[in-house]
């Protein structure tokens, strides 16, 4: 008798672990500068940088960028980061927004402004691009930065940006992977000067039998250290810083602008003879003018004027 005898064949399954494609990502941040500054002017000055991304790994995964940006080579207050120009700062801020009221900010630095939650979501190859926009404004009213150029640079720590794979927007904790690049802020302040001034109102006379004084102003602010001189033209139809004229039609009172209250130093056009000079600090002067109507013949009764040209030559 035959004993049947039946093979048995094991399949063996081998079970062996699926790795998830690791991510990667390289970021490039174009310089942002703000051009020249006109620092006595209370209007703000803006510009922008361009963040670019890319990015690949796992198909169809999602990389949250975290890029922390902290406070520049220039330093930071709470209030603003700043440029520098040897040790004179020039302040300005960076903001993730276009209106200006999200600040780029870190957590690696002390103030309560943190980064942008930025999401990349890669294609069916495992790769993806992307770029934001980092907007940058410098305040007004900053007379007293001196002219020059100015710089914050910003790297290592200062952008640290970290990424990883995730489905949430959480900046919070200072996980993932880390990317340092890199780029400037820049700006330039030239020597500039602003002028203002108020009327010398010689106000109401009767008979012109004796010397009518009247004082006015000139305001001028300069950035600091840029040497001024203030000239006043003759007006309209004078001939002289003495003889100016005050008109109504065909008629005419003669007037002069001076330098000091004795009504002894004309003042003119001519820079370096009679004309006021000073140096900026950034803060505007107020510069009297002292105005004198000498004993003339009194013209018919009406009101009088003239328009005297304000230079200032640094």
């Amino acid at each position: 008798m035959r004993v049947g005898s039946k093979a048995v064949v094991f399949l063996v399954v081998s079970f062996l672990p699926v790795a998830a494609w690791a991510q990667s990502c390289n970021f490039s941040i174009s310089a942002l500068n703000f051009g020249q500054v006109d620092t006595l002017s209370g209007a703000q000055t803006t510009s922008s940088a361009t963040l670019n991304v890319s990015c690949s790994g796992t198909p169809l995964a999602r990389i949250l960028v975290c890029p922390n940006i902290g406070s520049g080579s220039g330093g930071a207050t709470a209030a603003a980061r700043q440029m520098l120009n040897g040790t004179s700062p020039l302040n300005f801020q960076l903001y993730s927004d276009s209106a200006q009221n999200l600040v780029w900010g870190s957590y690696t630095w002390p103030y309560p402004a943190r980064p942008p939650a930025l999401a990349v979501t890669l294609g069916a190859l495992g790769s993806a691009t992307g770029s934001s926009v980092i907007y940058g404004s410098v305040p007004g009213g900053q007379g007293t930065a001196p002219p020059g150029s100015y710089l914050s640079s910003f790297s290592g720590n200062n952008t640290e940006f970290r990424y990883r794979y995730t489905t949430s927007s959480d900046c919070s904790t200072l996980t993932g992977t880390v990317a340092r690049p890199s780029f400037n802020v820049t700006a330039s302040v030239a020597a500039n000067c602003r002028v203002s001034t108020q009327t010398v109102d010689f106000g109401t006379k009767g008979v012109l039998s004796s010397n009518v004084d009247a004082t006015g102003q000139v305001s001028v602010s300069c950035t600091p250290g840029a040497n001024y001189s203030i000239s006043l033209d003759n007006g309209q139809t004078g001939t002289g810083p003495t003889s100016r004229r005050m008109t109504l039609g065909t008629m005419g009172i003669t007037y002069g602008l001076y330098r000091d209250a004795a009504r002894s130093l004309p003042w003119g056009s001519t820079v370096g003879t009679n004309t006021v000079a000073g140096t900026g600090t950034g803060v505007a002067v107020g510069i009297p003018v002292y105005g004198r109507v000498p004993s003339q013949t009194t013209p018919a009764p009406g009101t009088y004027t003239d328009t005297v040209v304000v230079t200032v030559t640094y």
